[in-house]
């Protein structure tokens, strides 16, 4: 399995729907809700040789009250 991360900023007063949108779909591993520029801290796992643009695109992007997304892929957890 291939773990990354996606901040996700979402329309003003619509965070906790959008992370309990999320959360009833059971995509993601872990989802934070976090203070600054973004308002949610989401940890994915996709199988291996999964295009993690296209699990953006189609699994993630779609849900309502996102307005802005950035994707960090890691490389090795300590």
């Amino acid at each position: 399995m291939v773990p990354f991360f996606m901040q996700i900023k979402c329309q003003l007063g619509r965070a906790y729907e959008v992370a309990n949108a999320i959360a009833d779909a059971e995509i993601a591993s872990e989802i934070y809700s976090t203070a600054g520029e973004f308002d949610l801290l989401v940890k994915f796992y996709v199988p291996d040789g999964t295009d993690i643009g296209h699990f953006v695109n189609e699994k993630v992007q779609l849900f309502p009250g996102i307005q802005d997304t950035r994707t960090l892929i890691t490389f090795k957890a300590f």
